[in-house]
C-alpha cells in the first residue's frame, strides 16, 4: 500500500548522479547499471502516482454517474498544460510534457466515462490525426464516410464528440462545415490549430511512374503547383478523403495519393516525396462538436450564426454594435440560405464569451436587428498542434 501514499516521491539519486569524464567498459558498464536501477526506482514511482491519478479519475466518474455532465472540459485540460508547463523547469522539453498529458488526461476522461469520437475517415485522414493529437489515444474513435455524417452522429448523441474542419490557411473555409451548422443541432465545445503536411505516397518507387494522383480537393489544391512543376501530365482525381484515395492506389503500381505520411506506413506505401505543399504554413483549424452546451467557464470565443432583414445597412448595425462593446471579429463569412434564392447566413467568430451576464443587453440588441441569431458555442481558444510528423506541439 506504500504506492499509494500521499507523501511527496523522494528525489531519485539519478539527479545527482553524472557520468565520469572518461571512462573504462567496466567502468561505464557499472555507471549504466546504477543509472537503470535509479530508473527503475523512478519508474516504479511515476506508475503509483499514475494509479492514484486514475483512482481519483474513477472517483470523479461515479459521482458524475446519472448525470449529463460532460466529461471532456477543454477549459480545465487547457488550464491543467498551462500550469504544468509553467512549473517545468527541465530538462523534460515542455513539447514533450504536452504530449504526455494529452495522453493522460485521455486516459482520465476515458476513466470517468468512455468517449465515443467521430471524424471524417476512414482511418488515416488527417482529421484522424488530429483527433487523436487533440483528445489523446484512450478514445473511441469511428470513421464516418462524410462530414455531413460527423455531424449526424452528434446531433443524434450516436456520438460523444465529433471533429470537423473549419478552414485552411492557404485554402480558406470548407463551407461544407459552415452549412451543416445550420442543418444540425451541435455546439462547438474546443478548437484546435494543426499544421498540415502533404506526401506523395504510391506502391510504385520512382516518381516517373506515376500517371494518376488520388486525394482530396482540400489536399490537391494547396499542392498544386508541385504538380504541375513535378508530375505535369499525371490525371488528378479527387476523392472523398486522403484515406480513401491510399486505399484506392494499394493494387494500381502507376498511381499515387496525396496524404500524411503516417497513411504510408499503415498501408506499406513509398512516399516519393514529402512537404509537397506550394506554401510551408499550412494550417487547419478544426471544431470540436458535442451535442449540448457544455457551460464551461472563462471561455475565450463565441461562434455565431445569424441571417439579416433584406434593408440596407442591416449587417452594418450587428457589427456597430459588436464594435460598440469592443468586440473583435476574427471570421465573418456568408453563406447561401438553403431554400432562400439570394438569402444568406453570416457565421462570426467573436474575441469574447457572449454567454456572460455583461453580454446580456447585447444579445438582445443583436436578436432585435437580426432575423434569427443561434450562438453555435463558446469555448476556450484552441492549441496550435503539429500533425504533420516533424514534432507534435508547436505552441499552447
Amino acid at each position: 500500500m506504500a504506492a499509494q501514499s500521499s507523501a511527496t516521491p523522494k528525489k531519485p539519486a539519478a539527479s545527482q548522479k553524472k557520468a565520469p569524464a572518461a571512462s573504462s567498459p567496466e567502468e561505464l558498464e557499472g555507471f549504466l547499471a546504477g543509472v537503470r536501477r535509479d530508473i527503475d526506482a523512478i519508474d516504479d514511482q511515476i506508475l503509483a502516482l499514475l494509479n492514484r491519478r486514475a483512482a481519483a479519475s474513477l472517483e470523479v466518474g461515479r459521482r458524475k454517474s446519472g448525470t449529463h455532465q460532460a466529461v471532456f472540459k477543454p477549459f480545465r485540460e487547457k488550464e491543467v498544460l498551462k500550469r504544468l508547463v509553467a512549473e517545468n523547469t527541465g530538462p523534460l522539453p515542455a513539447e514533450h510534457l504536452r504530449v504526455i498529458y494529452r495522453e493522460i488526461l485521455s486516459s482520465s476522461r476515458r476513466l470517468q466515462r468512455p468517449e465515443k469520437v467521430v471524424f471524417l475517415g476512414p482511418e488515416g485522414t488527417f482529421s484522424h490525426f488530429a483527433a487523436m493529437a487533440t483528445l489523446g489515444r484512450a478514445g473511441e474513435f469511428e470513421p464516418k464516410p462524410s462530414i455531413d455524417d460527423v455531424f449526424a452522429a452528434v446531433a443524434s448523441r450516436e456520438a460523444d464528440l465529433g471533429l470537423v474542419p473549419l478552414e485552411n490557411s492557404l485554402q480558406g473555409t470548407v463551407g461544407q462545415s459552415l452549412d451543416l451548422f445550420m442543418r444540425h443541432d451541435v455546439f462547438v465545445q474546443a478548437e484546435v490549430y494543426c499544421k498540415i503536411s502533404h506526401s506523395l505516397l504510391s506502391k510504385a518507387t520512382e516518381l516517373a511512374r506515376i500517371k494518376t494522383v488520388y486525394s482530396h480537393p482540400q489536399p490537391l489544391a494547396q499542392c498544386a503547383g508541385w504538380l504541375r512543376a513535378n508530375l505535369p501530365g499525371a490525371r488528378i482525381i479527387p476523392t472523398e478523403s486522403t484515406a480513401a484515395a491510399a486505399l484506392r492506389i494499394l493494387k494500381t503500381p502507376t498511381a499515387a495519393a496525396i496524404g500524411h505520411s503516417r497513411l504510408g506506413e499503415m498501408h506499406n506505401l513509398n512516399i516519393l516525396a514529402g512537404h509537397i505543399e506550394d506554401l510551408p504554413d499550412n494550417w487547419t483549424r478544426f471544431l470540436i462538436i458535442g451535442p449540448s452546451d457544455t457551460k464551461q467557464e472563462n471561455r475565450d470565443k463565441t461562434s455565431i450564426l445569424f441571417n439579416l432583414p433584406d434593408k440596407p445597412g442591416a449587417l452594418h448595425t450587428v457589427l456597430e454594435k459588436l464594435a460598440g462593446r469592443d468586440i473583435n471579429i476574427t471570421k465573418l463569412e456568408s453563406r447561401p440560405f438553403r431554400g432562400e434564392k439570394w438569402k444568406y447566413v453570416f457565421f462570426a467568430d467573436l474575441q469574447c464569451d457572449l454567454s456572460r451576464a455583461e453580454y446580456a443587453r447585447l444579445l438582445d440588441d443583436l436578436r432585435a436587428c437580426t432575423h434569427s441569431l443561434r450562438i453555435l458555442g463558446c469555448y476556450p481558444a484552441g492549441p496550435h498542434i503539429d500533425v504533420s510528423g516533424n514534432t507534435e506541439v508547436i505552441e499552447e
